[in-house]
């Protein structure tokens, strides 16, 4: 039996075993058949997968019912695999500045034709928002080795069946602060706007807004002596624009640094001591950071709280990134971009099952040997598609010896006749007459 089936059996173990009993020897299925990538060839029907695995009829219908009625969350999942990471101890935060770096963002699983969906999430390619299970998504970001590995640290639902896009950003936003290490500072995309990490109480923050972007000083400008006393501070434009055809100069930033990035010098123009344009009182100070780099046509214009230099904040950005492949492999390398559940919990349950799914395929890529696609594959790297393609090719039913706690739960019914026995009456007996 190869050494990846060992080390396979072995991680989704640790990972649920500790659920009810028959509910962890389901998951196990299941989380074994999400790895194999198997929900490609079943287009998003889950039953099919688990039946193309190898696995019994009845394996199959017990898998299923673990899945969609069985006591367990994503959560419980998501604190074993971190448990396992931390005692196997060789993936490694990623630090900037001194900080680890917690990427938040969001994600939809479009549903087009779901019925009773009013939850939505933007498409770029669509440029409108579909119907959608969108979700919240936090992320550890770091390495093992020189293979970056972002490790998932909670999932978060929309807030109500009707949450708009608003509405999940503050919850996602407001677990993210809850548990925020001392040493952690969250890095997000345009999308979570510095007033909404404001509102949300994120203690430090690291994020790209947009291009028109403005902001106040919060130091108030000297009494000229004559009318109203100022109440706000001056206002800065990092970037020049125009509108309705007049063009509104930038203001002139408060120091220039230039840095040397892959060869090439960056420029970045620093603007200190800021404030949200429509604060009033008690104002929490940031620093708004121009990019200009010759790589890319635009600029960056970055925000954050935390008094890092430029270099350090644009490679604090740069470690963004990672949260992206989430997302991208659960939709893309394990399948679950199409999806055939309807049930309330299933719809919500198969798209937790597939984010976490991808964070531990990339984990279990980056920790074991690199495994080639073929015999063309002379210099493989240890990525999830490589991983994924060796499992599909592995039979679930010819694992390694399971712990004794993944067993099939007896029913207490078991001794009952099923199914038309059950319900079959017998005619009582003819009394003679006489």
């Amino acid at each position: 039996m190869p050494a990846l089936v060992y080390r396979i059996t072995e991680v989704l173990s640790a990972i649920v075993i500790d659920l009810p009993l028959g509910t962890n020897l389901g998951l196990f299925y299941i989380l074994w058949t999400l790895l194999s990538g198997r929900l490609l060839q079943s287009r998003g029907a889950l039953i099919p997968a688990l039946a193309a695995t190898g696995l019994e009829p009845a394996v199959v219908r017990r898998a299923w019912a673990a899945f969609a009625a069985g006591a367990w969350d994503v959560s419980q999942l998501i604190g074993a695999l971190q448990a396992v990471v931390r005692q196997e101890g060789r993936w490694h935060a990623q630090h900037c500045g001194g900080y680890r770096v917690v990427a938040v963002d969001t994600t939809g699983f479009f549903r087009p034709r779901l019925k009773n969906c009013a939850t939505k999430h933007f498409l770029s390619q669509a440029g409108e928002a579909l119907p959608a299970i969108p979700f919240g998504l936090i992320a550890s970001v770091g390495h093992v080795g020189t293979q970056t590995v972002p490790i998932v640290r909670q999932v978060v639902r929309a807030p109500n069946a009707t949450a708009t896009e608003t509405e999940l950003i503050s919850a996602v936003l407001g677990q993210a602060a809850t548990a925020l290490a001392p040493d952690e500072a969250v890095v997000v995309d345009r999308g979570f706007s510095p007033r909404k990490l404001h509102a949300a109480e994120v203690p430090r923050w690291v994020s790209r807004v947009p291009r028109n972007f403005t902001a106040r000083r919060v130091a108030l400008p000297e009494y000229g002596g004559k009318g109203r006393r100022p109440s706000r501070g001056v206002l800065v434009r990092p970037l020049a624009r125009t509108r309705k055809g007049h063009t509104l100069a930038a203001t002139p930033p408060d120091r220039t640094e230039t840095m040397l990035v892959a060869g090439r010098s960056v420029q970045a123009d620093i603007w200190s001591g800021l404030c949200l344009p429509q604060t009033e009182a008690a104002p929490s100070a940031f620093q708004c950071v121009v990019v200009r780099d010759p790589a890319y046509q635009e600029p960056w214009v970055l925000a954050t709280n935390l008094a890092l230099p430029a270099a350090d904040l644009l490679a604090f950005y740069h470690e963004r990134w990672p949260i992206e492949q989430v997302p991208l492999t659960a939709k893309q390398l394990i399948g679950a971009q199409r999806q055939f559940v309807f049930a309330d919990a299933a719809r919500q349950r198969l798209p937790e099952l597939a984010l976490f799914a991808s964070s531990l395929l990339m984990y279990l890529a980056a920790t074991h040997p690199a495994q080639p696609t073929g015999f063309w594959d002379r210099t493989p790297q240890p990525t999830a598609g490589r991983l994924r393609r060796v499992l599909a090719q592995l039979d679930i039913s010819k694992t390694a010896p399971l712990p004794w706690q993944l067993r099939k739960k007896n029913s207490v019914t078991g001794h009952l006749p099923k199914g038309i026995q059950a319900h079959r009456r017998s005619a009582p007996p003819i009394q003679a007459r006489v």
